[in-house]
């Protein structure tokens, strides 16, 4: 893709001699819209998109699709297009999949979005960014990885590679989007886990990261729909709470409607202004 920027120099680790093909294809979504998917990845990068006048603040944004695939556009360039309209820059996030034959696989995720972090803050001059003002952003399981990234930002994944390694890889502040939280409890997850390769069941109890929250997790914004069925609006509630429990400052959005996926591809209906209500939390934490 147009000015992507590998994460490992010379092949990531656990990945070198698994061959697969990364694929990048279009479906049918709703109304004449369409999703841009990407899966079967083994050289997972950042797109860096730059604002024309930087303020500073940067999001690494992380689109979901089920630990299987990403949806590129709806939960990543769009996303980042719409940052980059008041200033923020954003990258966005192509990461390995736990289910491809990783070495370490319920790791392979968060060994790229540790990395990404650390380029991007190790690059903060070369692109106008704050080094103090790096957040990430996440959408469904996207959203899991960035509370993965947010709890456990300084867990040992991977062996150094290079200086930039030696940069923090904790984000500044999360914002979680109808995310993918806990496996405990839910019969829906449950149902949906019994469907997939028993990766998901290791990856997603491993870190099922309402239970890894500390008083160093960064501050967050979640929002989820109520009629939510794939991860319904309890995960986001339980990863609140355990925010607040810690002591660390949040904000919390329930949509009455809007259900799952819809990324910037929803115009109408209630959850129509919750990119307003976002970008109002960050210009109030951040000072944009």
């Amino acid at each position: 893709m147009e000015n992507e920027i590998l994460l490992f120099p010379g092949g990531a680790p656990g990945s070198e001699n698994l061959e697969i093909e990364e694929i990048i294809f279009e479906e049918p979504w709703d109304q004449n819209k369409y999703k841009k998917i990407v899966q079967g990845v083994t050289a997972p990068s950042i797109i860096p998109y730059i604002p024309e006048k930087p303020n500073g603040v940067a999001l690494l944004v992380i689109p979901g699709g089920g630990y299987r695939r990403q949806v590129l556009n709806l939960e990543g360039t769009d996303i980042a297009e719409w940052l980059n309209s008041f200033g923020v820059t954003a990258f966005v996030l192509k990461h390995r999949m736990p289910v491809d034959g990783h070495r370490n696989a319920s790791d392979v995720p968060l060994q790229d979005a540790q990395r990404a972090i650390r380029m991007i803050r190790g690059n903060a001059s070369r692109f106008g960014i704050n080094p103090d003002k790096i957040g990430v952003m996440g959408f469904s399981a996207g959203g899991h990885l960035a509370s993965t990234l947010g709890t456990c930002y300084d867990k040992p994944v991977y062996e150094p590679v290079d200086t930039m390694d030696s940069f923090s890889a904790k984000p500044s502040f999360l914002v979680l989007c109808y995310p993918f939280i806990s496996t405990k409890g839910w019969e829906l997850d449950r149902a949906w886990l019994s469907q997939r390769p028993a990766i998901f069941t290791e990856l997603l109890t491993k870190y099922s990261t309402d239970e890894l929250v500390t008083k160093d997790t960064p501050i967050s914004f979640i929002m989820v729909a109520d009629d939510d069925a794939t991860t319904p609006a309890e995960h986001s509630v339980n990863f609140y709470l355990a925010l607040r429990k810690a002591g660390v400052s949040a904000e919390l959005h329930a949509y009455k409607a809007g259900k799952h996926g819809f990324g910037m591809g929803t115009t109408e209906g209630p959850v129509k202004g919750w990119t307003d209500v976002c970008r109002s939390w960050l210009e109030t934490v951040l000072s944009l």
